[in-house]
């Protein structure tokens, strides 16, 4: 109890030991980046007072608190588990969760600017293919775009189909959710594990398992980390799809496009997002070095599974902004015509961060606030 109440009253405290991010291979615990975490239990390492880095024995001294001396599988306790890759785990988690709904009705505000069909959201088409998350996302895509004028303004025009960034939102989307499920649940597992080593089962019995090895969190945070850079990268085709100059729509969403550029560069930023995270979805744990002299060897490569995910909902932020300015913008052509309830609120929401783009300006800004927008959580997604 004395080390779990030193835990808790530096947290209290807000001492925060300083952890390196890199330095784990996932397997036999985190060893490396939990060792930083505790070390200023024993009085050593360095510890975060406010925003600033102090030895950690000068910050005990100010507290009056002693170091403490580790009892028998204390210190294998602490440091011979998966604490780390599950961190960034729910870190992600709680992230991506808010992100896949904004997605839903960032894609709705944008069909409403292209002024796309809504048929493809129809119920009896999800039931025959019965995936939770297209059913999901099916359903909010009809309720984000439920009494919209634009919708109505579609109905009588002669398009057989939209593009597939529009179309197949629920499949894309609703795959993205079902990954987002699958890690939940891997966490909410390993949340109530015990994953040191060795385990002590009686007072007779110990066992030398392998419950601290990651990849069981590994695998799931790499499928999440596809799942999360699969929304930026249909989100980016329908940025690019509102800049073609179709349906009523001026080229680059600028009335005067010849004298200016409108919104072309931003898409080249969500462009390069895109690539970014495609680029970090390389699966860490299909890779494995081994380490120990060859005892440990075979190694989760979890650690660098949970920090890519979280580098990837941060790009998904940025790129998801672009849209959102994009499917305002949009909507602004379409005008008297109202859009549903909710999206009207967002729309408004937007506005008041980010004015509509008459001639070109600075709008690196613009990006900037709307993303801000979302990671305070202000656009409403339910």
């Amino acid at each position: 109890m004395e080390v779990i109440e030193r835990l808790i009253l530096m947290l209290e405290k807000d001492i925060i030991p300083v952890v390196p991010e890199q330095g784990s291979v996932g397997a036999s615990g985190d060893l490396a980046p939990l060792a930083h975490l505790v070390l200023p239990l024993l009085g050593l390492g360095q510890v975060w007072e406010g925003e600033n880095i102090y030895e950690t024995a000068e910050i005990l001294e100010k507290h009056n608190l002693e170091p403490l001396t580790l009892g028998p599988k204390e210190g294998l306790g602490l440091i011979n588990g998966t604490q780390f890759i599950l961190a960034h785990a729910i870190k992600g988690l709680e992230k991506f969760e808010y992100l896949l709904d904004l997605a839903d009705m960032t894609a709705a505000m944008s069909l409403e600017a292209y002024r796309g069909s809504e048929s493809p959201f129809k119920k009896e088409l999800h039931d025959i293919r019965p995936f939770e998350g297209s059913k999901k996302v099916a359903a909010r895509m009809l309720k984000f775009l439920k009494n919209s004028e634009n919708m109505k303004a579609h109905e009588d025009c002669e398009r057989v189909q939209d593009p597939y960034s529009m179309r197949c939102v629920p499949q894309v989307h609703g795959a993205s959710r079902n990954a987002y499920e699958h890690l939940k649940q891997m966490a909410e597992t390993e949340l109530n594990s015990v994953t040191d080593n060795p385990i002590i089962l009686s007072a007779e019995e110990s066992i030398s398992g392998g419950n601290f090895h990651g990849q069981l969190m590994a695998m799931p945070l790499d499928y999440a980390t596809l799942a999360a850079a699969e929304l930026g990268n249909i989100s980016d085709r329908r940025s690019y799809l509102l800049l073609e100059g179709k349906y009523g729509l001026p080229r680059l969403l600028t009335e005067s496009s010849g004298l200016n550029s409108g919104f072309m560069i931003p898409q080249y930023t969500s462009a390069a997002l895109v690539t970014e995270n495609k680029t970090l979805c390389f699966p860490a744990s299909a890779d494995s070095i081994p380490t120990s002299l060859g005892q440990e060897d075979h190694v989760s490569m979890g650690s660098i599974s949970g920090r890519k995910f979280n580098q990837v909902l941060g790009n998904l932020v940025n790129i998801l902004s672009v849209e959102l300015m994009f499917a305002a913008q949009g909507l602004e052509f379409r005008r008297p015509a109202k859009c549903s309830k909710i999206i009207e609120e967002n729309f408004a929401i937007l506005r008041t961060k980010v004015a509509k783009l008459e001639d070109d300006r600075l709008i690196g800004k613009d990006m900037l606030a709307i993303a801000e927008l979302i990671n305070d959580r202000k656009f409403i997604v339910n």
